[in-house]
């Protein structure tokens, strides 16, 4: 099926109803820490089974991969966004999941095209954490949606983990993928995407923006652009190189995996209710949301039927 036909297929209904499902209700938001009054999992592992039940219903199978961490405590001396602190080591301990799901390639395909989001939200405070990363959790539910009867030529894996926990499940993640040997020929995390500075929401804008650490990964961030250019998306499409890694694709990087960028909402992340109460699905830019989740998605098609060194 052609690019652009994907792309239209991505639903905007999806992400409003999957957003306000791990984000406010019934799930408030998504920590270990904290179960539900009449509940007997933690918040987290409720967002866990819905995220596999919803792949699972697209004929997805889903692994877990379990990773042993610990809620951040919180600072209130600190600024609003910045209040967490680490644990102290008496603290409790939980068991986290990575959660896996892939299409096998049919030409390529142990040539791997990685794309995760972090599924959990802030441990330290009672954020719904929408933004932070509700949208990039439900970017990856979708594009795994538009694509489950799709044949690719590499294999497509798509890994949902945990990032405001302690410590990050994706350096498990990294860590494993280097042991195995994987392929992993390109690496996009989803973080944060559509959160912005409040004087772009008002202006209406429609922005994206792609990190990268290492000269391997300029080359993804520039595909966004072009993709975004090609399919008429209609973003203010950026790149930004970054001192050192950063997120979730930093623990790939710094696993050994050079070509890992970011695409997220702003740079410096400039959304004013980051990290905090505020974070809730109503202020999610729902149409900048989807033309980030486009772009992504034009990238990764287009690497998988020309291949990373048609990029260069």
């Amino acid at each position: 099926m052609p690019i652009k036909e994907l792309l239209l297929q991505i639903d905007a209904e999806k992400f409003r109803g999957n957003l306000h499902h791990i984000s406010s209700d019934p799930l408030p938001f998504r920590k270990l820490s904290y179960t539900r009054p009449g509940q007997s999992r933690n918040s987290l592992y409720e967002a866990d089974d819905f995220i596999s039940e919803t792949l699972g219903s697209y004929g997805y199978g889903v692994e877990k991969e379990a990773v042993q961490v610990q809620s951040f405590r919180c600072d209130t001396s600190k600024p609003k966004a910045n209040q967490y602190s680490a644990p102290d080591p008496d603290d409790p301990w939980y068991t986290a999941y990575n959660l896996y799901a892939e299409i096998s390639g049919n030409q390529d395909p142990d040539e791997i095209i990685l794309l995760l989001a972090h599924k959990d939200s802030q441990s330290w405070v009672d954020s719904p954490g929408a933004y932070d990363n509700g949208a990039g959790t439900v970017a990856l539910m979708e594009i795994a949606r538009v694509l489950a009867k799709f044949t690719p030529n590499r294999t497509i894996r798509f890994l949902f983990c945990n990032e405001e926990h302690r410590p990050w499940t994706s350096v498990t993640a990294a860590v494993n993928a280097k042991e195995r040997g994987d392929n992993l020929v390109a690496i996009y995390n989803l973080d944060s995407m559509g959160g912005k500075s409040q004087e772009d929401v008002d202006a209406h804008n429609k922005i994206g923006v792609t990190l990268y650490t290492c000269p391997e990964g300029e080359q993804f961030a520039d595909l966004m652009a072009t993709v975004n250019q090609e399919y008429a998306i209609g973003l203010d499409q950026r790149k930004y190189l970054r001192e050192r890694p950063g997120d979730d694709d930093g623990s790939f990087i710094n696993a050994g995996f050079p070509h890992a960028v970011a695409n997220i909402g702003s740079y410096p992340y400039a959304d004013p209710t980051y990290h905090t109460e505020e974070d809730v699905p109503d202020r999610v830019d729902i149409p900048n949301l989807v033309m980030s989740t486009q772009a992504t998605l034009a990238a990764i098609l287009t690497i998988d039927l020309e291949g990373v060194g048609a990029l260069t």
